[in-house]
């Protein structure tokens, strides 16, 4: 909900704080377009994320994923189109909406320089996380990097920087978590151990996650729902489970490289 600002006579505007109001959906997507120059990268797109939901985000390389992220993530601005976590708007109160928010992410690595115990101790108070010192030590032994703390982030292994990536995601127990192939790098035995947790996740709080991946058994294993992206759209939605029967496909991978590769016999059936 957009209010105007709070003004006083021979001061300057000052944007007030958002109403608190319960709200069903912890993301809310609503008409959402980015445009470079004569490329539309991100065509009108809405949908939701609700609370103790795992929604997959799922497509091609440039059919919009990263950029529709972005701008969930305030990092981009829309051209048109509202978006708003725990229902207050990113565009106008966006630091409130964002410390509700985190995400982990293959392209958005941990300064190297700094420990793992340095870095999430940073971020932890970047985000105002209470009993800083605690929360810490219970995603530490959480996600089996308590031998890791005071080595370096730059040295470990692109499967143990994933995974403190997506400590650092979980410090402020977020109502949105994003994660853009938040298994990467990682052995099965590590991989499952993270899916089970993340599902943990989001049935035990209010948090809302949305998933990007191109592993097809994982996504059917873990996401409520998929959303499926081709050239800037949402082309298919529901169920990953039964959604590949519905387009005649045996499989969600099946459906995928359809989507990938043949998006208009989809479109046209």
């Amino acid at each position: 909900m957009e209010r105007s600002p709070a003004t006083t006579k021979g001061t300057s505007p000052v944007a007030e704080e958002p109403e608190l109001t319960i709200v069903s959906t912890t993301l809310s997507v609503r008409e959402v377009r980015k445009v470079y120059g004569k490329t539309v990268a991100v065509d009108g797109i809405s949908f939701d994320v609700n609370h103790n939901e795992i929604v997959g985000l799922l497509g091609p390389n440039g059919a919009g994923k990263t950029t529709t992220i972005n701008m969930i993530l305030s990092v981009l601005e829309p051209d048109s189109g509202t978006i708003q976590i725990e229902g207050i708007d990113i565009a106008t109160h966006r630091s409130q909406a964002l410390e509700r928010t985190n995400f982990a992410a293959v392209y958005a690595p941990l300064p190297g320089n700094l420990t793992v115990a340095q870095n999430l101790r940073v971020f932890g108070l970047l985000y105002g996380v209470k009993d800083l010192s605690k929360r810490i030590q219970v995603l530490l032994k959480s996600l089996a990097l308590e031998s890791f703390q005071n080595v370096k982030c730059g040295v470990l292994s692109s499967g143990e920087q994933t995974r403190v990536s997506l400590a650092k995601a979980l410090l402020n127990q977020p109502n949105l978590l994003l994660l853009d192939e938040p298994t990467a790098s990682l052995d099965p035995a590590t991989a499952r151990d993270i899916r089970t947790k993340i599902r943990e996740l989001a049935a035990d709080g209010e948090t809302g996650v949305l998933w990007t991946s191109h592993n097809m058994v994982e996504v059917e294993e873990v996401c409520h729902r998929v959303l499926f992206l081709s050239r800037g759209k949402i082309l298919l939605e529901g169920d990953p489970k039964m959604l590949p029967r519905e387009h005649g496909k045996k499989t969600l991978e099946e459906l995928f490289i359809t989507v990938a590769r043949e998006p208009l016999s989809l479109e046209m059936g």
